[in-house]
């Protein structure tokens, strides 16, 4: 095996705890899949192993790295570990015991559209209008509390605003609502599981007893549950090797805890230590930008990165103002093209979502193509939603998001006033909208509510999802799914939403892609079903990936993407944008009173700084346009740091923000 020494000792550690404090660029995917194919060599069962991740993309690459591993060792055909990501992982535990909680066995999963829709439903049913508090809002403050453990009966108490206490008694709301239905979201996969673990010792001993070995990679973007769930589920063993960087932890505002990865030896006593530091990526200059930054950060553990790979000093550019900081980004990239380069080879990074704008226009004025990189998921489609809605409410009828999503689409002539009337009945009664169309079709009690016309196009409705059941759940087969498409009727919706026939043809090619990625895991899955698939598609619509796509990668194009995007990839020339106090660090992170913030604004700066392969340029405006008057901004104290100028009085300056007028 080509591994260097430190590599090689983390593989050849093969029990107990050990801690991988793998640096950027120094191979952690590699030391995780050839420490995998070491264990199954000394004769552990690949059933028995256990890797996490965070991404379904991470996931897919090392399963797919362990199978090319093990064919290359002859140590195929003794099956395969389990590679999935937490979110995964916890689905499938909570689809064997999630009954002993009181929800049905075939729960169902919420994804952002159907959370949005429940959220506006809670809102109304507790008169707040989207003035004083937006479905979007309530869904944030819902996730950061569930993120940190915090219940329902607890967030009222650590309201400190007017909004924090009113999203905690919709927080409440929605939870019940979500129970109601039998359905959980996101950030309920981990609570969840957790709560089944606390609660029901038996449950856990059965799941922990499943393997010998457990692997997690990118231990430092753990949360309270996933750093809980982990550890429970390990103890029983204490063969836990965990793999991650304490610099590059930059998720801290969605829950992840550093402290996770710094008291690793604290948490498991006789737990080794072994540093990846020999960085294969970028070049020793661009590396020792990054060594000089992340050093300013107290609370990390030591290492240093080193490189044999020399090549071009990195570059400080001070431009007048924004306009004239992204004509230098373009022009310089557009010599660099004129000279043979390809613009794959680009990636403009920024730190918030509103830079850009000025960027695109520069590209499209110089005829440069380019991805921004976070737009649209493919899973927030309309024809995407539209058409998993149908299968989620053919999977479970009394999922009532799905149900009201389609029933009139396409159009059957059952208009808003009768939706408001079916949810009425289903409120007042305390039973699903679904039962009440069974009540109403059968002539039941409430019918002259409702006109004849309206009553059979419900009983076709009915009919037709009770139909489409019977077949896919029967068998969950590529044939079976183009059927349901055909049943519904969906293209005529296309035909009617959308004249223009070059977007018609692009909606129903993503129509298309459901077809694709249900072909692909039904060739995968020993046994396809409905509910498995809908499970997948769940969890793949919520990763927290970066947004890379294939349909991104494929393009030869300059990429624009933050920097929280950014991470786990690489370019050969990267430029750095914005490197002002208020930008990068950011002015929350400045003005917070949590001392940590700007650690962690320093921990982002040094990912950018490690996506560079060859070139590293870094920009700042001297004046910027805010509320549209040019204003001068303050160099970013990264600055300073990087280049070692940290005794240059204008540092302290920057920190303090009294840097003079210019």
């Amino acid at each position: 095996m080509s591994l260097n020494i430190a590599q090689r000792e983390a593989v050849e550690t093969l029990s107990g705890a050990l801690l991988v404090l793998a640096g950027a660029g120094t191979g952690k995917t590699r030391v995780v899949t050839y420490r995998i194919a070491r264990l199954i060599q000394s004769g552990i069962s690949p059933s028995r192993i256990l890797a996490v991740t965070f991404t379904n993309k991470a996931a897919r690459e090392l399963q797919l790295r362990i199978a090319d591993l093990l064919k290359q060792t002859n140590s195929t055909g003794k099956g395969k570990p389990e590679a999935t990501t937490f979110h995964s992982l916890c689905v499938r535990i909570l689809r064997r015991h999630i009954t002993c909680l009181g929800y049905p066995e075939q729960f169902a999963i919420y994804d952002r559209g159907d959370q949005e829709s429940i959220a506006r439903q809670v809102l109304r049913e507790v008169k707040v209008s989207d003035a004083a508090l937006r479905p979007s809002e309530l869904l944030a403050r819902v996730s950061k509390w569930k993120s940190s453990g915090i219940n329902c009966e607890d967030a009222g108490k650590s309201a400190c605003s007017s909004k924090d206490y009113l999203a905690s008694v919709g927080y409440s709301r929605y939870q019940n609502m979500l129970r109601t239905v039998g359905a959980v979201d996101f950030d309920d996969l981990l609570l969840v599981t957790e709560e089944l673990f606390c609660r029901f010792p038996e449950v856990l001993a059965k799941e922990s007893g499943r393997f010998d070995h457990i692997l997690v990679d990118e231990y430092q973007d753990t949360n309270a549950s996933q750093y809980n769930i982990v550890r429970k589920l390990a103890l029983p063993h204490g063969n836990l090797c965990v793999v991650g960087d304490d610099d590059q932890a930059i998720y801290g505002w969605r829950g992840a805890e550093v402290t996770h990865i710094l008291n690793f030896k604290r948490d498991w006593q006789n737990a080794k230590i072994v540093r990846l530091e020999e960085n294969y990526r970028s070049t020793r200059e661009i590396i020792s930008w990054a060594n000089n930054l992340i050093k300013f950060n107290s609370q990390r553990h030591g290492k240093k990165l080193t490189s044999t790979v020399t090549g071009y000093e990195p570059v400080i550019k001070q431009c007048k103002d924004g306009e004239v900081e992204a004509k230098f980004v373009v022009n310089d990239i557009l010599a660099r093209l004129k000279s043979g380069r390809s613009a794959e080879d680009f990636a403009v990074l920024f730190r918030t979502n509103e830079q850009p704008r000025m960027f695109e226009m520069e590209f499209r004025a110089a005829k440069i193509p380019y991805i921004l990189v976070g737009g649209q998921s493919f899973f927030d489609r309309k024809e995407v939603r539209d058409v998993i809605s149908y299968l989620k409410l053919i999977n479970r009828p009394r999922d009532e998001v799905s149900l009201l999503r389609v029933l009139n689409t396409p159009h059957r002539g059952i208009g808003s006033a009768t939706i408001q009337r079916l949810t009425a009945r289903a409120i007042a009664d305390k039973i699903p909208i679904w039962e009440i169309l069974s009540k109403l079709v059968s002539g039941g009690a409430g019918i002259e509510e409702f006109g004849s016309k309206t009553i059979d196009a419900l009983n076709s409705f009915q009919l037709l999802i009770s139909e489409q059941r019977k077949i896919l759940t029967k068998e969950f087969s590529v044939e079976n799914l183009r059927g349901m498409i055909m049943a519904v009727d969906y293209e005529r919706e296309l035909e009617k939403q959308y004249q223009d026939t070059k977007e018609r043809s692009e909606r129903w090619e993503s129509v298309g892609e459901i077809f694709n990625e249900a072909a692909k895991y039904i060739e995968e899955s020993q046994k396809p079903t409905l509910s498995e698939f809908l499970d997948n598609t769940s969890v793949a619509g919520m990763d927290f990936g970066s947004g890379m796509d294939k349909q991104n990668k494929s393009r030869n194009a300059v990429v624009l993407m933050t920097l929280h995007a950014a991470k786990g990839l690489e370019f050969s020339d990267v430029y750095m944008v914005g490197m002002e106090e208020g930008i990068l660090p950011h002015y929350r992170s400045v003005d917070s009173d949590n001392v940590l913030a700007v650690d962690e604004e320093r921990r982002l700066c040094y990912v950018g700084i490690t996506r560079a392969r060859k070139r590293l340029t870094l920009t700042l405006a001297l004046n910027r346009m805010k509320w549209g008057k040019l204003k001068p901004t303050i160099p970013s104290r990264f600055l300073y740091e990087i280049t070692g100028q940290a005794e240059n009085p204008n540092y302290k300056r920057a920190i303090n923000g009294e840097m003079p007028k210019r």
